[in-house]
C-alpha cells in the first residue's frame, strides 16, 4: 500500500509487516494470510489494529489481511519474536510491544459480548506452512490474527536505529551503543530507579564548544544498569493485572579512536539479531530456547554474546574487509561486502551441548571450547552487493551496480572544499599557539581526516534512485554441514600426512566436530517434526561424529601436556575399543618419543577404571611393556585391571622382580607378586611371599590396592563387583585375613556394605564368613545407621541358626566362627555380658557347639545397649518359649522393653528359682518398687497356694529382706495381710524398726 522502507517475516503466525511510506506519512502494517493474495487470490481485507470484524465477510473463507498498527511516533525499526511471534517497533527514544494473539469464531464471540480479548497465540515454533493447512480447513476452524499494545518503553537518551526481539530479551542499536534488556511478566510492580540527571543539562550548556566523546564502555549483567540510559515502563491499561519486571543484561558503548586514524564509516553498527537456539532436550520447556545469542556488527568487527544463564562475550570476528551485513545461523555467520559472501565458524552449538549434557568437561565427554578462535570458511565472489537475509539453509543477496548521480559528484566536492578548510583552519589555530602539526605525525594523521566537525552524526544510507541500476536477486543454497564436514575431513588429511600434531589439524579437527554437533542438536529439535528419514541422517550424523572424536583422540594423544587429558574423553565418544586406541597409537618408525603423554592419560586412566573390555594377552603384555618403560610405579595398579586377566604371568612376575630389584620391597608388589605365582599354580611360592609381611601390613597393601581382592564390572547400569583369584584362595587358606581386609575396605570407602555381601556370596561362605565379617563390622564400624543395619541381620542369623539347626542342615555354617560369643563381649561394646539369671535358664540339652554359640551370641546382643529390641520380637516369634532357652530368649525382649509384671509372673511360672537373682539384677533405682508392689504380693499368693515349696518360701523371705531394708515399718505394717499369717512377718517388721532406730 505504500513505498516499503523495512519488513519483517515471522515464522510464528506466518504474518509480514511492513513500515512503509507514502504521501510523506509513515505506517505500520501487518499483512496475514499473505500466502493467500501470493496465489494470486482477489479478496483482501483492511482493519485496524484491535477490530476484529464478525460475519460472513471474515469467515466466509480465507482472505489476506491488512491490519494497521496505529502510533503515537513515527516507526524507525521493527523485529518480530521467532519464539512468540510478538512485534516490537522502534521509535523516537519509544519501545513499543505488541503481543501476537489468535481468535477463532467462537471465542470472538465471547470477547465481543465481555468486550476484552482473553485467548493468546500458543507459544509454539510453528512453519511457514502452516497457514496454507489453515487455509483448507472448514470456516469454523479459522483463525484470526490480531496484535495487542502490552508495554511501551521510554529510552530518552537513545534513538533506536535497530532493534531486536526473542522471548524475554529485548536488544535497541542506537548510533554507537547496544542495550540489551530482559523484560518479565510478575504479578509485583517494579520501580525503576532512575539515574539523577539534573546538572546534565548545564553540563551540556557550558561544554557546547568543545567535542565530547565518551570512551569504550562494556557492561555485563547487573553492571549493565550503571550505563546511565534510564528506561521506564509505561502502562498501556491493558495489563489485567500483570506488570513487567525490567532488568538490565548487557551495555556496550563504541568510541571513534580518532587519534588512531578511525574515522565514522568505521563505527556505523548493524545486523542487530537476538538468536535462540532450540535442542531437543529442553529443561523446562519444549518450546523455551535453550540458549539465546545477541549478535551485532561494526563494519571491520562482529561480536557475539551469550545472553541465558549469565553473559558472556562469545565470539569477536576481525573482518578482512569492511562488512555491510551479517547474520548468524546454527552452524554459520554469514556476512556480505560490497564484493564477496563469506561465512565465518560460529560458538552456538558449542555452549548448547554444555547445557545439554552436563558430562561435557568431564572425564567420560569433551567438547571444544566456546573460547575456540573463529575462523573463515568460504568466500563467494559478487558484483555490487547491497543486502542480505538468510532462510533455512538459503542465503539470499541482493546487489546493484555502483552507479553516482551528478548531484553526487557535486555534494563531494562541496565536502572536500569543506574538508580543506576546516584543515586550514585548524592548522592555523595549532601553528598559533605554537605547534608545528608537520613535526607530530599523530596530529598530522587527525588533521588529515574530517572528524572534528560537530556534525559527526551517522549518514542515512543512500536512497536509490526509482529506476535502480540493475538489481539483481541472488539464491545462494548452502552447504550442508555434513558436506562442509567431509570436505573438512579430507582437508585436514593433508595436516596430517605432513604434521600430525599440527595446531591447524587440532583447530579443523573441532570446526568440524561443532559443525556436526550443531547438526545432531538440530537434527533432535526437528526429530520429532520431520520427515521419517530424520533417523537415519542422524545416524549418520552420530558415525561421523564418533570418527571425528577418534581423530581429536590421535591429536591429543600426540600433543603436550597442556591439552593430553582431552584425549580420555574423545576417545571414550568414538566407541573405539582399548586394542583397537593402542592399534592408532603405536610409535612412529624413527621417532624420538614411543608414545605420546595423551595415549598414555587415557591408557592409565581406562585400565584404572571398571570395565567389561578384555584385552588379548598380546595387547596385555604390550600394555606391561609400555607403562614398564614409561611409569614402572603403575605397573601394580595395571596388573590388577581386569581387562589385563589374560597377560602372561611368568613374564608379568620377571618384570615385577626386576621392578622389586630396582625400587625395593612393598607390600602390594609383594602381593602382586603372589597373585601372579598363584596363577602359576606355585601354591609354596604363593605361601612364601604371602609370609613375608605381617597380616596387619597385608591389610593396608589391599587398602593401597583393592582390585588385588575385588574387580569392578557393570550390571544393569550398577557397579557390580566379584572376588578375585587371590580372594578365592583365602577365603580357603587366611578368611581371617581376607575378613580383616573387607572391613578396612570398608572403613576406608573402597567398597560398600552391599559390595562385599556380594562378594562373600560370589564365595559361597554367605553363612560364615559373611557373618564373621559382620561381626568384624559392627567391632570396626561408627556408623550409627550401619551399626544398626548390622545389628539387625546379626540377629537375623542367630535366630535362623537356632530355628532350623535340626530341620535344615545345610543352614549350619561349614566351619567355626572367627569369634565366640566370649571374644565379642570382651572386644565389642554393642555385645553385653550375660545377665547373671541367665545362667539358671542355661539349656542342658543343647548338644550342638554351634547352636550354643548361636544363643549366647544372641543372648549377648539383647543385653547389650544397642540393638533395638523392637526390631527382632517379630524375628522372636519363630521360636517356640516350650524350651529353656527359648524362655529365656522372649523374657530378655519382654524385660527389654520394660514388661516387668509380665516378666515376674512367666518367670514365677517357669523358673521360680531364678526370680530372686533376676529382681536382684532387674528390679533396682526406679523399678524398686516392684519388690512390695509385684514381687511380695505375687509371693504371698503363690506360697499360701503351694506352702510346702521351698523355692516360693525363699524367695518369699529373700523379698521381705529387701523390703524391710527400703521401707520405713509403718510401710511395711500396711503390707501384712490380714489372713491370719502376720507372725510370719513380724520378725522381718522388727528388722525394719530396728534400722530405722539406728538410722
Amino acid at each position: 500500500m505504500g513505498a516499503v522502507r523495512s519488513i519483517q517475516h515471522s515464522k510464528i503466525g506466518d504474518y509480514l509487516v511492513t513500515i512503509e511510506e507514502k504521501n510523506n506519512a509513515t505506517y505500520l502494517r501487518a499483512y496475514t494470510n499473505w500466502r493467500y493474495q501470493a496465489e494470486e487470490k482477489a479478496r483482501v481485507g483492511v482493519r485496524l489494529l484491535g477490530h476484529l470484524l464478525g460475519g460472513a465477510s471474515v469467515w466466509g473463507g480465507v482472505q489476506m489481511e491488512i491490519i494497521e498498527i496505529p502510533l503515537s511516533e513515527r516507526p524507525i525499526a521493527v523485529s518480530c519474536c521467532p519464539v512468540r511471534g510478538d512485534l516490537l517497533v522502534g521509535s523516537e527514544n519509544t519501545l513499543v510491544l505488541f503481543t501476537l494473539r489468535q481468535h477463532n469464531q467462537q471465542n470472538l464471540e465471547e470477547n465481543q459480548e465481555n468486550r476484552s480479548l482473553q485467548s493468546s497465540w500458543p507459544n509454539t515454533r510453528q512453519r511457514c506452512g502452516q497457514s496454507q493447512a489453515q487455509s483448507s480447513s472448514s470456516s469454523q476452524n479459522l483463525s484470526v490474527l490480531d496484535f495487542e499494545r502490552s508495554v511501551i518503553l521510554h529510552l530518552p537518551k537513545i534513538t533506536p536505529k535497530q532493534v531486536a526481539l526473542c522471548d524475554t530479551y529485548v536488544a535497541v542499536q542506537g548510533e554507537l551503543e547496544v542495550l540489551i534488556l530482559k523484560l518479565d511478566e510478575t504479578s509485583e510492580p517494579q520501580t525503576l530507579e532512575e539515574p539523577l540527571d539534573t546538572n546534565n543539562a548545564e553540563y551540556l550548556e557550558d561544554q557546547a564548544d568543545f567535542l565530547v566523546v565518551p570512551r569504550h564502555q562494556e557492561l555485563l549483567g547487573d553492571r549493565a544498569k550503571d550505563c546511565d540510559i534510564p528506561v521506564s515502563i509505561e502502562k498501556t491499561g491493558l495489563e489485567e493485572g500483570r506488570q513487567y519486571a525490567l532488568s538490565y543484561v548487557l551495555f556496550r558503548h563504541f568510541s571513534p579512536e580518532f587519534f588512531q586514524g578511525c574515522s565514522m564509516d568505521e563505527m556505523q553498527l548493524h545486523s542487530l539479531q537476538l538468536y535462540p537456539f532450540f535442542t531437543g532436550n529442553q529443561s523446562v520447556s519444549p518450546d523455551e530456547a535453550t540458549c539465546v545469542f545477541c549478535f551485532f556488527s561494526l563494519p571491520t568487527t562482529g561480536y557475539l554474546y551469550s545472553l541465558k544463564g549469565g553473559v558472556e562475550l562469545l565470539s569477536a570476528y576481525q573482518y578482512p574487509e569492511k562488512v555491510l551485513e551479517a547474520a548468524l545461523t546454527d552452524h554459520l555467520l554469514h556476512v556480505i561486502t560490497k564484493s564477496a559472501l563469506q561465512c565465518f565458524t560460529v560458538r552456538c552449538a558449542a555452549l548448547a551441548a554444555r547445557i545439554e549434557d552436563p558430562y561435557i568437561d568431564t572425564t567420560m565427554k569433551a567438547c571444544p571450547p566456546c573460547s575456540l578462535e573463529v575462523c573463515a570458511l568460504r568466500m563467494q565472489l559478487f558484483i555490487g552487493l547491497r543486502s542480505m537475509c538468510v532462510y533455512g539453509r538459503h542465503v539470499i543477496l541482493l546487489s546493484a551496480a555502483d552507479a553516482e548521480t551528478p548531484e553526487e559528484t557535486e555534494r563531494g566536492t562541496q565536502r572536500r572544499g569543506l574538508e580543506l578548510k576546516e584543515h586550514n583552519m585548524l592548522t592555523g589555530i595549532f601553528l598559533a599557539v605554537g605547534i608545528d602539526p608537520a613535526t607530530t605525525p599523530a596530529l598530522e594523521s587527525l588533521l588529515s581526516r574530517p572528524l572534528l566537525s560537530r556534525r559527526w552524526t551517522v549518514s542515512s544510507t543512500k536512497e536509490s534512485s526509482a529506476a535502480g541500476h540493475g538489481w539483481n536477486l541472488y539464491v545462494v543454497d548452502t552447504v550442508p554441514p555434513f558436506t562442509l564436514y567431509q570436505e573438512m575431513v579430507e582437508y585436514s588429511q593433508r595436516y596430517a600426512e605432513t604434521n600430525p600434531q599440527a595446531q591447524s589439524l587440532r583447530h579443523l579437527l573441532s570446526e568440524a566436530h561443532l559443525l556436526l554437533r550443531a547438526a545432531l542438536l538440530h537434527a533432535s529439535d526437528e526429530q520429532q517434526t520431520g520427515p521419517a528419514d530424520h533417523r537415519t541422517d542422524r545416524q549418520v550424523l552420530e558415525e561421523a561424529l564418533r570418527e571425528n572424536c577418534a581423530q581429536l583422540g590421535d591429536s591429543f594423544s600426540r600433543g603436550g601436556q597442556r591439552e593430553c587429558h582431552l584425549a580420555l574423553p574423545y576417545y571414550r565418544m568414538s566407541g573405539l575399543s582399548l586394542t583397537e586406541v593402542m592399534s592408532r597409537n603405536r610409535p612412529f618408525p624413527g621417532s624420538p618419543s614411543s608414545y605420546g603423554p595423551g595415549f598414555l592419560f587415557y591408557l592409565k586412566h581406562f585400565l584404572l577404571e571398571d570395565s567389561e573390555q578384555t584385552l588379548s594377552q598380546e595387547a596385555a603384555d604390550q600394555v606391561i611393556d609400555i607403562f614398564s618403560q614409561s611409569e614402572p610405579v603403575m605397573l601394580i595398579s595395571m596388573c590388577t585391571s581386569p581387562c589385563m586377566i589374560n597377560v602372561s604371568p611368568a613374564r608379568t612376575l620377571q618384570i615385577l622382580q626386576n621392578l622389586e630389584d630396582s625400587v625395593g620391597v612393598s607390600v602390594s608388589l609383594t602381593i602382586t607378586m603372589a597373585t601372579m605365582m598363584l596363577r602359576l599354580g606355585d601354591l609354596q611360592q604363593y605361601t612364601q611371599l604371602m609370609e613375608r609381611h605381617a597380616e596387619m601390613l597385608l591389610v593396608y597393601g589391599f587398602i593401597e590396592e583393592p582390585r588385588l581382592l575385588l574387580y569392578g564390572g557393570c550390571a544393569n547400569q550398577h557397579r557390580r563387583v566379584y572376588p578375585t583369584a587371590l580372594t578365592r584362595q583365602m577365603a580357603d587358606s587366611q578368611p581371617g585375613l581376607l575378613v580383616a581386609a573387607m572391613v578396612a575396605l570398608h572403613e576406608n570407602s573402597k567398597v560398600k556394605l552391599e559390595e562385599a555381601d556380594h562378594i562373600f556370596k560370589e564365595l559361597r561362605c554367605e553363612n560364615s564368613l559373611q557373618v564373621d565379617f559382620w561381626e568384624a563390622m559392627l567391632m570396626a564400624s561408627s556408623n550409627d545407621a550401619v551399626i544398626q543395619e548390622l545389628l539387625f541381620r546379626l540377629a537375623s542369623v542367630y535366630i535362623d541358626r537356632l530355628t532350623n539347626t535340626k530341620s535344615e542342615k545345610h543352614t549350619a555354617p561349614k566351619r567355626k566362627s572367627l569369634k565366640s560369643a566370649d571374644d565379642l563381649v570382651n572386644s565389642c561394646s554393642h555385645y553385653g555380658a550375660l545377665y547373671p539369671w541367665l545362667i539358671l535358664l542355661s539349656p542342658t540339652d543343647i548338644t550342638s557347639s554351634q547352636h550354643l554359640e548361636a544363643l549366647h551370641k544372641l543372648q549377648s546382643l539383647l543385653c547389650g545397649p544397642s540393638l533395638s529390641v523392637g526390631s527382632v520380637v517379630p524375628l522372636l516369634e519363630r521360636l517356640s518359649d516350650e524350651t529353656l532357652w527359648g524362655f529365656s530368649l522372649h523374657l530378655l525382649c519382654a524385660t527389654r522393653r520394660g514388661q516387668y509384671d509380665r516378666s515376674i509372673e512367666k518367670l514365677l511360672d517357669r523358673c521360680p528359682q531364678a526370680i530372686i537373682p533376676y529382681a536382684n539384677h532387674q528390679l533396682q533405682e526406679k523399678n524398686m518398687a516392684l519388690w512390695w508392689q509385684k514381687l511380695l504380693p505375687e509371693l504371698c499368693d503363690r506360697t499360701r497356694a503351694a506352702s510346702d515349696n521351698s523355692i516360693l518360701l525363699a524367695a518369699l523371705k529373700e523379698t521381705l529382706v529387701v523390703v524391710a531394708m527400703e521401707m520405713s515399718p509403718a510401710e511395711f505394717l500396711e503390707l501384712i495381710p490380714d489372713d491370719g499369717t502376720a507372725s510370719y512377718f513380724l520378725p522381718h517388721l522388727l528388722t525394719c524398726s530396728q534400722r530405722q532406730v539406728l538410722a
